[in-house]
């Protein structure tokens, strides 16, 4: 039977509710009232043949509250003249949340309106926009606003969420909701305090001038006879571990050639002595923080990742900002003689990289292609420590590489 069921009736309002339309009926014109719904009926042959079903989707569409039925006589050449409900209506809106029991939620929703309206009228595009969304943070929503009139006080406050002092909020607060903030200071904010590039919201304190938690970059200097910076100590036969911030990083201005990348820490504590050299340990900041540092335009970059798709996708980004960034220990003799050390790389990469040499593009190809074996992965703490000696003995000095990109 396809006949409409009282439960097909509120799951057509249920539909309405769900896109926000219910809810922006309670504050505008957005639905013209009376609502017809859909209704499907009996028809002739049903009379015929299922009589005493249609008598009881009659009762049930008869007893079902809040609709109003329009009605249809029929002249059947059996039953006689029966009259049918033809048409279901909704009369008003009050009548429809009752219909799916929605009633106080759109009262709340209204109160919500009404509050924004008053204390925040440029957000009430961002209501009509997503109302359902407002409802579940109605119990937060006082203190969201309060939050973009603190930045409507003190725009690009160049501070951290630590100190904003609005009532109720804590950073905690912020950093919980900074995908909603950001939609709703899009909107309270003038278009000139508000920096466009920085999207996400993982950048929301720079597009809204906050200070953000320092990145800091970590090294070692290589060289012994390199002066170390006041204050680092290491141990008798063991070069500093030093960590900045990359604004001190960018600031320094070592006496050093070559500047060693590993994303290993294992490689990066245990990397041996080179002349005039550092290394510095890529995981946790980026490669922006790096290129702050102008200084490192003059020296040598060696990147050391691991020999997979994602090592050479993170080379080829690398050299985004650094050109003439060149690999290490990334080749197909280094991955051939390493085979008893092959892993498996759970999320291969598979698309083109345009900043790979001839060389790399073409072990980068064997490894999406799954020419060795499928997923093929070496990671580098896997290389052999004499052959990672060997191969830095192996670096001309004062000889700066410059790759060849593929063509």
């Amino acid at each position: 039977m396809s006949w409409t069921a009282p439960e097909d009736l509120r799951a057509q309002v249920q539909r309405l509710w769900d896109r926000g339309e219910l809810l922006r009926a309670t504050v505008t014109d957005a639905i013209a009232w009376p609502l017809r719904l859909s209704l499907k009926t009996p028809g002739a042959s049903d009379l015929s043949d299922r009589f005493e079903a249609v008598r009881n989707w009659v009762r049930a569409i008869t007893e079902t509250p809040q609709v109003r039925i329009e009605w249809r006589e029929w002249n059947h050449r059996v039953q006689g003249t029966q009259r049918l409900p033809d048409a279901v209506w909704l009369d008003s809106l009050q009548e429809a949340l009752a219909f799916i029991g929605k009633a106080r939620q759109a009262q709340r929703f209204a109160d919500l309106w009404r509050q924004t309206a008053a204390a925040q009228p440029s957000l009430l595009a961002w209501l009509s926009r997503r109302p359902i969304r407002a409802l579940e943070l109605a119990d937060r929503w006082e203190r969201l606003m309060a939050v973009v009139a603190w930045l409507q006080a003190h725009p690009r406050p160049g501070v951290y969420l630590r100190q904003v002092d609005a009532p109720g909020v804590d950073s905690k607060f912020i950093e919980a909701h900074r995908g909603v903030l950001a939609e709703l200071l899009d909107l309270g904010l003038p278009p000139e305090v508000i920096e466009r590039g920085a999207t996400g919201v993982a950048q929301f304190t720079r597009r809204f001038g906050f200070r953000d938690k320092p990145l800091r970059i970590r090294f070692r200097l290589l060289d012994p006879s390199l002066p170390s910076l006041p204050g680092c100590q290491a141990l008798p036969g063991v070069l500093a571990d030093i960590t900045l911030d990359a604004i001190s990083f960018a600031a320094l201005a070592l006496a050093v050639d070559r500047v060693f990348i590993t994303e290993n820490e294992t490689n990066f504590l245990a990397f041996p002595a080179v002349a005039e050299a550092v290394v510095v340990f890529g995981a946790g900041y980026g490669w922006e923080a790096l290129a702050r540092a102008a200084w490192l335009d003059r020296c040598q970059l060696l990147y050391w990742g691991d020999i997979d798709t994602h090592g050479f996708a993170i080379l080829n980004q690398l050299r985004g900002y650094f050109p003439s960034a060149v690999s290490f220990l990334m080749d197909r003799e280094t991955l051939l003689a390493h085979r008893p050390h092959w892993g498996e790389e759970p999320e291969p990469a598979r698309h083109p990289l345009s900043r790979l040499t001839t060389e790399e593009a073409a072990v980068y190809d064997d490894l999406r292609f799954d020419l060795h074996q499928p997923r093929l992965r070496l990671e580098q703490e896997r290389i052999g420590f004499g052959w990672l000696c060997d191969r830095l003995a192996r670096i001309p000095s004062g000889t700066r590489i410059v790759p060849s990109p593929s063509s």
